[in-house]
């Protein structure tokens, strides 16, 4: 079960740019403990369920994870060994964009050990630099 959205207005979009920082989402709003990212990049559906599933399993069903990040952006991708031109590509998965400091997970309700250890495992699925924020 992959995030993405329900619906969106525009089926592609065009790829952008990654901000350097985020004063918004860097600070903790739900739980006592978080995740944050180290560095901008962009982070798949997969990338971020796979996550949630290591510090889940870690948890061992005890405590509140929330999820701060959700993946709207379509990526699209063409076929290997196709030519130039011919359009843009069919979307293959979903993403987000994450500027340095981003909060990725928030947890409350496990003591504070545990959720590092949580925080350490889940952090090693995800293809960025993270942080343990308290």
């Amino acid at each position: 079960m992959f995030l993405q959205p329900k619906k969106t207005k525009y089926k592609k979009i065009q790829k952008g740019k990654l901000s350097k920082f985020n004063f918004r989402s860097n600070i903790l709003q739900f739980g006592n403990i978080g995740l944050k990212a180290a560095k901008a990049t962009t982070l798949s559906a997969r990338q971020i369920e796979a996550a949630r599933q290591a510090i889940v399993r870690k948890l061992s069903r005890k405590g509140k994870l929330w999820i701060r990040v959700f993946p709207n952006i379509p990526i699209t991708a063409k076929p290997t060994e196709v030519r130039m031109g011919k359009g843009k590509g069919a979307v293959s998965h979903w993403g987000v964009k994450i500027s340095a400091g981003t909060i990725l997970f928030e947890l409350c309700g496990v003591s504070k050990n545990i959720a590092i250890t949580a925080f350490k495992t889940g952090g090693a699925k995800l293809p960025v630099k993270t942080i343990i924020s308290l």
